[in-house]
């Protein structure tokens, strides 16, 4: 051993430079203000729309309630109060309407999609506080920004009533309401079938 002791090894000099990288990241995000989406929330405007093809459309609402469900009525197209419903939100928990089901069609373009398949569609487990495993983690948390982005997947949902509807997740916030603001965009088809985009000319 060497008068001026020994030194200390190289991997405690990489964990401590990689534990001093990850402090100086984490200072930043919580110090950095985010550029929320340009998103507002839609007002609600309940309508039914029969069997028709509806979408795509881009609806937001205000998901930031800890205890309270934003239910959505593709029929509808609007979040509703009352009545029948589908889809359900609270944070960045998403579940449907009891008798449906979701189901995942992976990083797709949205406009690709054209029918939905006949089965794989999963429903809401039994746990209170969850989202429905045909959505399961959606999106992608940074550790830097400490911010929620989608991983634009395209989902697709069969609703209670036996109609369908293809959904993308865009966005957790907006500048109106900050987190928790989820935006979405879908088709909605009334008519029965799973065809969730116009027939080819």
């Amino acid at each position: 051993m060497s008068a001026g002791g020994a030194r200390p090894p190289i991997l405690v000099l990489v964990m401590g430079g990689a534990f001093a990288l990850l402090i100086v990241s984490l200072l930043i995000g919580s110090l950095t203000t985010p550029e929320f989406p340009p998103y507002t929330p839609t007002v609600p405007d309940p309508a039914v729309v029969g069997d028709s093809l509806v979408g795509p459309v881009t609806y937001t609402l205000d998901a930031s309630s800890t205890d309270r469900w934003r239910r959505f009525d593709f029929r509808r197209s609007a979040v509703v109060d009352s009545g029948s419903w589908d889809i359900a939100v609270r944070r960045f928990h998403v579940i449907t309407a009891p008798g449906g089901g979701i189901v995942d069609l992976g990083p797709v373009a949205f406009d690709s999609v054209r029918e939905l398949p006949a089965a794989g569609y999963l429903p809401n487990t039994d746990a209170s506080d969850t989202t429905n495993p045909g959505v399961g983690k959606w999106y992608a948390y940074s550790m830097l920004s400490h911010l929620l982005t989608s991983k634009h997947h395209v989902y697709g949902l069969r609703t209670a009533r036996g109609r369908h509807a293809k959904l993308e997740l865009l966005a957790y916030y907006c500048k109106d309401v900050g987190t928790a603001c989820l935006s979405f965009r879908y088709v909605y088809q009334g008519d029965g079938t799973r065809r969730v985009a116009p027939a080819a000319p």
